[in-house]
């Protein structure tokens, strides 16, 4: 199994319509593009020892939230602002470095940070995007040997390692981290990221975007589905504490209230998407509370 699920040459513009897409404060936008421009610059000029730079940003929420497209959005913002430099972005399966067999792991881990992500740096600035950390390292201290093999520990040492490696011998690597669950990460990786950004649930300005987004988009097909903006108000309010991923989700579900609307979205009515979602918010009640 390849372990790169997905790569591009960076700049790209669907990467930069996905870092739109996202709904997030101007100043977390900001934070993120310089923190990761000042890693790849400090690591440039100082060395590890006198400047501890690992060039790791890890993005932490719960899921639908939008972190890997984030990730992704940001990997090309900020080789847009490298001009004239030819950058890579590849996405990382954690789940193609698990094996059964003992001591595959470990191997596979070691290759990744080893070979297959110093080949790529090679070309030019790399970013590399670690999706589901927690898959890769996760946390030795809540792991039982009875309950884990040595050689998942032993896997957690190599992806350790390996980030050490990349910091000292590749410093024109950024490796952007995604978890759903910050507390099952190993807390030693954690402890290396530069920097750690929580993302939540968007608020209610943010929603107010979203839901505009999906219905221009819907809009460029079935033209009245524009008549339901003055109402957005009301669609906020249904929506507190869905996620991105959750709201374009329930908008667009709201065109299968029948039929005859899923035919015809000009057919959707404020109060299908009122009820969609009034309906999805009670049937999940803890997550919205949470």
């Amino acid at each position: 199994m390849d372990i790169i699920a997905d790569q591009f040459t960076l700049p790209h513009a669907d990467l930069a319509t996905a870092w739109n897409a996202i709904k997030l404060p101007a100043q977390v936008r900001e934070r993120l593009q310089a923190q990761s421009l000042l890693a790849l610059q400090l690591r440039q000029r100082f060395p590890f020892e006198t400047m501890p730079v690992h060039g790791l940003i890890v993005l932490a929420g719960k899921p639908g939230t939008g972190k890997t497209t984030l990730a992704r959005g940001l990997a090309s913002q900020v080789a847009t602002a490298l001009k004239g430099t030819k950058c890579t972005l590849i996405q990382i399966d954690p789940h193609a470095l698990n094996s059964s067999s003992l001591g595959r792991s470990q191997k596979e881990v070691s290759k990744l940070f080893h070979q297959t992500i110093p080949e790529h740096a090679a070309e030019g600035p790399c970013f590399v995007l670690l999706d589901e950390v927690e898959t890769l390292a996760p946390d030795r201290q809540s792991m039982s040997f009875e309950a884990n093999p040595a050689d998942v520990h032993r896997a957690t040492d190599a992806a350790l390692a390996g980030i050490d490696l990349l910091t000292r011998k590749h410093r024109n690597v950024l490796l952007i981290a995604t978890t759903n669950f910050p507390k099952a990460v190993d807390r030693a990786l954690m402890s290396r990221a530069d920097w750690i950004e929580e993302i939540g649930s968007p608020s209610a300005e943010h929603r107010t975007e979203i839901i505009v987004d999906a219905l221009d988009q819907l809009a460029t097909v079935w033209p009245r589905v524009r008549d339901l903006k003055p109402h957005i108000g009301s669609f906020v309010a249904a929506s507190e504490g869905f996620d991105g991923r959750k709201l374009r989700k329930a908008i667009i579900a709201a065109a299968a209230v029948s039929i005859e609307t899923a035919r015809d979205l000009n057919k959707l009515k404020p109060e299908h998407v009122l009820t969609t979602l009034n309906a999805l918010a009670e049937a999940n009640p803890a997550e919205e509370a949470a």
